[in-house]
């Protein structure tokens, strides 16, 4: 379309200021009357953001939000201060496309509103055409859109519709409003291949297979549910006996396929020459002012409150048909997983397993197949998901009808379903397994899991399924029975006011703060990570720093908790603990104990020195070499908040410039410039050593102990300096009175879920196991493990429970990290060197009660990396903070390749 490039001369008579008053003027009245069926135009972004520096070049102390112009860099400004050229869209071209007479030229499909383009009102564009000049002109209608068909929306890209004939062979690509009648697409196509009208039928022929005569004239295209790139199959009616073309040569619909379709052009029912397929479906909505210079990514110049989407998929939502949220919630996050996108959207057909009994003769996985195709179409309104729950219902009675299911409960359905039916072996051969008998857990394993991959091998497999270790052992004979066995997902308890208060002292041993009881609620059967986590969240520790736990009997450390897996419940009430922040190193290190002791007249010791108060722990350095200067430094810092204001300030100032570790390349005097200190160093004969001379002597540390025991003597007149109370009163790990509200409300972590699952424990009475050497049924133990995790790993946490009297949710608040939630320590196959850390993508929620609760699910968009919540037909952007709530039901992680997986890959 050729364009007439014309600027009125009193165009120059405005100022850049008039221009922009003039047009902000023009668009808000023009959004506050927008209706559907008016008119839109697209300009290209780089020329619109020409003109809105330049009208603002004026504005020095502008009252829109955000940076001023005048930040912007000086390349930016330079450019900006001359007015724009005529307007130029022709970088929005798509050139190798058909010109079509329907809607004009075609632009390209990877287009973005806010990037590539703004959309403007039509009285907006004739004054900056009027003005201006140029084009081409690309003009767009407004459509209602939405379950009420209230909103309005910018139809940037019409459905782009593949009709294919019979008999003629022929085909041809057409540019339609999804608002537009069956009628109006049936008029078009006989005007297209110069057709009596009452010589077609027209066939919805998605995927290459007719899925209904498309006869109702006065519908919709919307309301057939049409998509983007897809084939409608034009059906020529031989008139002398009123039968089709295809009726009466017994053409098959797969038998036409090859005749009339390129696979290279029509792979997948989506067009891959235009990558319609590629990224994700992004809507954004302008609340900018126009006046604004500066171009905000979160919220780029756009429609004027007109909202849009572009050829892109991924934010397609699903109507209720009726309590089928369940269903809605577990598609999205199936669909929403790449690599079973990315499977079905493909030609998955070749793997389709026709002939399994076990299956559901490949109906399911076609069902599900053509519903993730829509959802990930471009530019779709939400689908209806009706001939899916039909399929549903044929096969799994159970989900019949419009009652509430749980959700869980159909995502296992549908992961075993979609095995089966999709299984790439034919005919499952008969395989026994063998006992273990001693042999190494590695062969066991790994015999099972080729044993499993023989008869079972599918996408499902190679995505969703992992391998757990199984150990029973008989409680009479003590036969142990190991077994290795597959798992779709993971089924983790929640364990419901089971909390636990405890109360630690912690230490600060850079010398900022002075020791504070810290109380913190932990699970009853938890682990020491657990509290070291509660603890670390609530004393905030910094990043680069660690929480020693340790337990003090009598003044002295009794015990270190460095296990992290250690249970809770070995910790008692009356026991007394203490935490240490200690700064992380990459030195090889030891733990130096500081032990108090003052003179007591009374002490049986022979120095005449007992222990008092709380020890307190920080590291050294092994590496370099250290002096007993450089002890005297450590000790003056650890213990700097604990100096009395009368005290030695000038020497509390210098204290806190030296390093709380001890480094070698210091040039701070300490001996002469910090209070020199009582401190005896135990040696490896259990001589002590005098630190407070000779500051320059090197100490030897032994290299058998991981521990450095310093004592420090506190006399009278060195207790005038210092304020020791804090150090002499060490609370119980029970506080009692009333827990504070944190503490009340912090949340079961994921990890403590996971491992209760992994706990051993006695089968239930119901589930005796049959002992083979004893030929009697025994309530064995039963350990579980993980052996082999899988690429996506679903974990479904527990919330329901059913006795014969009633059924029960937990409303736990589980926190579960959304970033490296880290497997590997898990892991029981210790020959597997590489890190097992997960992402989240994609959860269920439930809301309210079991009988009439609601489920939605949160899903983040690799490609966007941004979360939007799924509720129905609804989808809206959502922020990371509001992804984890006490809702939440399954959980999809994706596994975190490593750098040497990227590289192998070529990624």
């Amino acid at each position: 379309m050729a364009e007439e490039s014309m600027c009125c001369s009193n165009s120059f008579e405005l100022s850049p200021d008039e221009e922009r008053i003039m047009i902000r003027d023009i668009a808000i009245s023009s959004q506050a009357n927008t209706k559907e069926g008016d008119t839109f135009f697209i300009i290209t972004q780089r020329w619109w953001q020409h003109w809105i520096e330049y009208v603002n070049q004026d504005q020095t102390n502008p009252s829109y939000d955000g940076s001023s112009f005048h930040e912007h860099s000086d390349l930016a400004r330079s450019s900006s201060l001359k007015r724009p050229a005529d307007i130029d869209n022709y970088d929005l071209i798509d050139n190798t496309g058909p010109e079509d007479s329907s809607t004009g030229i075609e632009i390209h499909d990877t287009l973005l509103e806010g990037r590539d383009y703004v959309l403007l009102p039509q009285e907006v564009w004739d004054q900056l055409f009027k003005w201006y000049g140029g084009g081409p002109t690309l003009a767009r209608k407004v459509i209602s859109s939405g379950l009420s068909q209230t909103e309005f929306a910018v139809e940037v890209y019409p459905l782009r519709l593949q009709l294919l004939v019979l008999p003629k062979n022929v085909q041809s690509s057409i540019r339609i409003s999804k608002k537009e009648t069956i009628g109006q697409l049936h008029k078009k196509a006989c005007e297209i291949f110069d057709l009596q009208l009452d010589q077609v039928r027209i066939w919805d022929y998605y995927g290459h297979q007719r899925h209904a005569l498309m006869n109702d004239m006065n519908k919709t295209l919307d309301d057939v549910n049409l998509q983007m790139d897809q084939d409608i199959l034009v059906e020529v009616v031989n008139i002398t006996n009123n039968t089709s073309f295809a009726q009466e040569n017994g053409s098959a619909h797969r038998e036409t396929n090859s005749v009339l379709v390129e696979p290279s052009k029509f792979a997948g029912g989506l067009s891959t020459s235009k990558g319609a397929s590629r990224g994700n479906n992004i809507e954004l909505s302008s609340s900018q002012k126009l006046n604004s210079p500066v171009r905000d990514s979160e919220n780029p110049y756009g429609t004027l409150g007109v909202t849009t989407r572009g050829s892109f998929g991924g934010l397609t939502g699903l109507l209720n048909l009726g309590n089928t949220c369940f269903m809605n919630s577990a598609i999205q996050c199936l669909v929403h997983t790449p690599e079973f996108a990315r499977y079905f959207r493909e030609d998955y057909h070749q793997e389709i397993n026709w002939q399994n009994p076990l299956g559901m003769v490949g109906e399911l996985a076609l069902a599900f197949g053509e519903l993730l195709r829509k959802l990930w179409a471009p530019g779709r309104t939400p689908i209806a998901p009706r001939p899916f729950k039909a399929k549903l219902a044929r096969f799994a009675p159970q989900f019949s009808g419009h009652n509430q299911h749980d959700s869980q409960e159909l995502l296992a359905f549908l992961l075993d379903g979609l095995h089966e039916d999709l299984n790439r072996v034919k005919h499952k051969p008969y395989i026994k397994s063998r006992d273990a008998d001693g042999r190494p857990d590695e062969e066991v394993a790994d015999e099972y899991w080729a044993n499993h991959i023989a008869r079972n091998d599918s996408i499902i497999v190679d995505v969703c399924q992992g391998q757990y270790k199984s150990t029973l052992v008989c409680p009479v004979c003590n036969k142990v029975s190991v077994t290795f066995d597959p798992f779709m997902y993971l089924s983790l308890p929640l364990q419901s006011a089971t909390n636990r208060a405890m109360t630690v002292t912690v230490f600060s041993c850079d010398g900022s703060t002075q020791p504070s009881p810290c109380t913190v609620t932990v699970p009853k059967q938890g682990r020491c990570k657990d509290l070291i986590q509660a603890l670390s969240n609530a004393c905030s520790l910094k990043h680069n720093e660690r929480l020693v736990l340790v337990e003090v009997r009598n003044h002295l450390i009794h015990r270190y908790f460095e296990d992290p897996l250690q249970l809770l419940s070995s910790i008692k009430d009356d026991d007394r603990l203490a935490a240490y922040k200690i700064t992380k190193m990459d030195k090889n290190t030891k733990y130096l104990q500081l032990i108090h002791r003052r003179r007591d007249s009374d002490s049986q010791t022979i120095s005449g020195w007992k222990p008092y108060g709380t020890p307190i722990v920080s590291v050294i350095s092994c590496d370099d070499t250290i002096t007993r200067g450089d002890i005297q430094v450590l000790v003056n810092r650890i213990l700097s908040p604990l100096l009395l204001k009368g005290g030695n300030a000038a020497a509390s100032a210098e204290i806190n410039t030296v390093s709380n570790s001890i480094n070698k390349d210091t040039t701070v005097s300490k001996a002469t410039q910090l209070p020199t200190l009582p401190l005896l160093l135990v040696d490896d004969n259990n001589a002590c050593i005098d630190l407070s001379m000779g500051e320059d002597k090197v100490v030897k540390l032994s290299p058998s102990s991981a521990r450095v025991l310093v004592y420090i003597d506190w006399s009278q007149k060195l207790l005038e300096k210092y304020d020791t109370h804090p150090l002499e009163t060490l609370p119980e790990v029970l506080k009692y009175g009333p827990v504070t509200k944190k503490a009340r409300t912090e949340p079961l972590s994921l990890y403590t879920c996971l491992e209760a699952f992994l706990r051993e424990e006695p089968l239930v009475p119901e589930d005796m196991w049959y002992c083979p050497k004893c030929k009697e049924r025994r309530q064995a133990s039963k350990k579980l493990d993980l052996w082999r995790l899988p690429e996506v790993l679903v974990i479904h946490l527990k919330r329901f429970s059913y006795s014969r009297s009633m059924k029960h949710k937990l409303e736990t608040f589980v926190n579960f990290p959304i970033h490296d939630f880290d497997l590997t320590n898990y892991i029981a196959n210790k020959n597997n060197s590489q890190r097992q850390v997960y992402e989240l993508y994609a959860l269920t929620n439930h809301y309210g009660s079991m009988g009439s609760g609601h489920y939605t699910a949160h899903i983040k968009l690799l490609d966007e990396n941004r979360w939007y919540n799924f509720d129905d037909s609804h989808i809206s952007l959502i922020s990371e903070d509001e992804v984890n709530t006490a809702a939440a039901y399954v959980l999809f992680y994706r596994r975190v390749k490593t750098d040497d997986e990227i590289v192998s890959n070529g990624d």
